[in-house]
Parts: C-alpha cells; structure tokens; sequence
C-alpha cells in the first residue's frame, strides 16, 4: 500500500510515524507546502522498511500513484486537496474540518458520495478506548436511560495568536470534537443549543472575534441534556474527559492518573499531567489510521464519513450563533 501524506507539520509527523507502523503500508510518500520541511521529514524517518520519501511539491501527490491521501495540511487547504483526492479516484483520510464553512463541508459530502470514493475524517476520540467503552455501556443497557452527557476539552496553554483569527472560533474549531462524540457515542441527535462564551485571557482572542473559554447546553432528540466545555487555559494540564449519567449507573471516560485534576480534601496529584491532545489520545491516532488502511483495502466500512463530519459542523455553527445572539438555536437553523 502506497499512502501519501499532505502536510509534515506537528500532526502530519505523527501520522507518517503511524503510517511507518502499519504493515500494509510499503511507502509513505510526504509534500508539504514547504518542501524543506517534506524533506526533513523524510530523513528524520530515516530509510528502512517502508520506505519514506518527500516530493518537492504537494500537486505531484496526484500523480504518485497513490492508494490512499492523508490530509494534514493547513486548514484553508483541506478542502482543495480533499476534492482533487477525490476526482482522482483516491481514498482520503482528512483531519478536520474539511472545509472551512458549512457549505464547502457540503460540497465535498456530495463530491464524495458522487464519486464513491471514501473520505474518512479524523475525528480520534471514535477510537479512544474509554470512549468506545462508554458506547457500549450505553448501548448495552448497563447505564438505564441516559440523562445527563457531559464532554470538556481544556488545553493547557493557548495556541500562538496568529493561529487564532482563522481557526474558525473555538467551537468551530475545539469543541466541535466534543459535540462529534456526544452524537456518537449516544447515538442520538442535538436538537437545540444554548452557547456562552469568556474572554478571561489574551486579548488576541477578543480582536479576533473569539472566546477562550466556552460552554453549550445541548438538547438531544430524546429529551437527554448534554454540556461540553472548553478552555485555552488550563495550566495543570490537558484535560478530555467524557461523563455519562444514567437511571441505572454513571460512567467516566478519561479519568485516570494522569488526568490534571486533584481530588479534595485529601486526594492525590496527577502523576504527569498529560501536556496535549497527541499526548492524551496517541493510541486513538493509531487506531483512526489502522481503519484507514482497513477502508482503503476494502476490509471495513468508513468508520467517520464526511457526512458526519457536516453535522458536527452543523452543531458548532449553532453554537457560534447561539453566543453572538444570546439565545437558544435550533440546528434546524443552520441546516442546509
């Protein structure tokens, strides 16, 4: 299997050191925006089996002779890079988002369904094992009938100030991961959002027209009330944790040893706070790109379609609208 490789910043360098790691993969072929930072890569992996090689411009993908495209690229180049995948025939894996608005997110869910061609997006907390458990105790009857849902993701230091003003806002862009779970792991849908969002930080948040801190009500579909939360300060360390609560029973994904919180009165530290998110769920980015090679060779269905990506997207952006109206929104609004 011959499996390109868009993007060698920070998360593309994680998933050509996974990709190295998967048997089926006999060459990762790397291009980067900056082909200097390609070709560093490429050495840095060194040689050896598979083979891992960098090209000088990220057009001469399409024409490599790929089997399937891992997109890490800068955001504003998903989208472009996923449809031109998909023209050529090619199956994608695409961090997210895979578009920088709802309705490019859209026009790709159709190019792909059109095509036929799989488009796998990199939502990685589907493939975290205290997530999956928490599925299937829901699932199984153990919890009774869920409640309560609740979903936080809070980073221990916030991203440098020009990342800011194109990360599409930080329910677009964070917490769009905890309301992707929350309808996965219920299985249910969101049907109304109350959003608020702070600015207790850097300014450069504010001038940018976002919040560093953020928090949503969620109704879903079956009269169960969700909350996810997230922060860009969170000095004790990174923190994802997901609850659920129901008539039987209650379960906690993410708890452990390392999570940056410390019982009161006279409970213990975390041994070494997890410092980030490639940190907190190395295991789930593995998991997401062995199923990618198990779709690209035709052996599973697509576990995280881009049709579920767009309704993720869907509820960040009635979360957005919440905020800025100071009122409740249903996802009827933003639907296309």
């Amino acid at each position: 299997m011959r499996i390109g490789l868009a993007g060698a910043g920070r998360i593309g360098a994680r998933h050509a050191a996974a990709l190295r790691k998967l048997p089926e993969v006999e060459a990762v072929v790397v291009a980067d925006a900056d082909p200097g930072r390609a070709r560093e890569l490429a050495a840095r992996l060194g040689g050896g089996t598979p083979e891992v090689t960098a090209l000088d411009a990220v057009e001469g993908l399409f024409s490599a002779g790929l089997d399937g495209l891992v997109v890490a690229a800068a955001t504003d180049a998903h989208a472009t890079l996923v449809e031109r995948a998909v023209t050529a025939r090619i199956p994608v894996f695409c961090e997210k988002p895979l578009a920088s608005d709802i309705d490019g997110t859209f026009q790709i869910v159709r190019a792909a369904a059109g095509a036929g061609v799989p488009v796998q997006v990199g939502f990685q907390r589907r493939f975290d094992a205290g997530n999956a458990a928490a599925r299937e105790a829901l699932a199984s009857g153990r919890l009774g009938w869920l409640h309560t849902v609740r979903s936080c993701s809070f980073d221990p230091a916030p991203p440098p100030a020009e990342y800011v003003p194109t990360s599409g806002g930080l329910f677009r862009d964070c917490l769009i991961h905890d309301l992707d779970l929350i309808r996965f792991v219920t299985g249910r849908e969101v049907v109304r959002v109350m959003a608020v969002g702070a600015n207790r930080g850097d300014d450069f948040f504010r001038e940018a027209g976002d919040v560093d801190t953020g928090s949503a009500l969620l109704i879903l579909d079956d009269g169960a009330l969700g909350q996810v939360s997230a922060t860009r300060y969170n000095a004790a360390g990174y923190d994802a944790r997901l609850e659920l609560f129901g008539s039987k029973d209650s379960v906690i994904a993410g708890l452990d040893d390392r999570t940056p919180a410390t019982a009161l009165p006279d409970g213990d530290q975390p041994k070494t706070p997890y410092g980030g998110f490639m940190e907190r769920f190395s295991d789930a980015y593995d998991a997401e790109l062995r199923a990618f090679a198990d779709v690209v060779a035709g052996r599973r269905a697509n576990p995280c379609p881009p049709e579920e990506a767009l309704e993720a997207f869907y509820l960040a952006e009635a979360c957005e609208l919440s905020m800025r109206e100071g009122r409740m929104v249903a996802v009827e609004e933003v639907r296309r």
